[in-house]
C-alpha cells in the first residue's frame, strides 16, 4: 500500500482522481488529433525555415558579434518596455490622486 501513496496528489485520492482523469482526457485528445498536430508541427517547421533570423549567416563570424542585431533589438525592446511601464505608472499615480481627492470630498 506504500507504493500507491506515491501516486496521491495533495494528500487526497479525490484530487488525484481529478488530476489523472484530466491527464487521461489530454492523452485521448492528443491521440485522436495526432495527424492534425503533426501536420501543424510540420507547417510550423517549414515557416520557421523561411523566416529571416536576426543573426549573421556568415560562418566566419564567431561569438557575440554573430548576434549583434539580436542583442541590439533586445536592448531596444527592454528600453521601450521600461519607458512604457514608467508612462503607465505615472498615469496610474495621477488617477489615484484624482480619485482619492474626489472620494475625500464627502468626508
Amino acid at each position: 500500500m506504500q507504493f500507491l501513496e506515491f501516486f496521491k496528489f495533495g494528500g487526497s485520492w479525490i484530487t488525484s482522481g481529478i488530476v489523472y482523469a484530466l491527464l487521461a482526457v489530454c492523452v485521448v485528445v492528443v491521440i485522436k488529433n495526432y495527424v492534425r498536430i503533426s501536420r501543424f508541427t510540420g507547417e510550423v517547421k517549414g515557416e520557421l525555415h523561411k523566416a529571416s533570423w536576426p543573426w549573421e549567416s556568415d560562418p566566419k563570424i564567431k561569438g557575440f558579434r554573430k548576434y549583434k542585431e539580436l542583442t541590439d533589438s533586445t536592448i531596444v525592446v527592454l528600453i521601450a518596455v521600461i519607458l512604457l511601464a514608467g508612462f503607465v505608472q505615472f498615469w496610474d499615480f495621477i488617477h489615484v490622486l484624482i480619485v482619492s481627492f474626489f472620494t475625500n470630498l464627502g468626508r
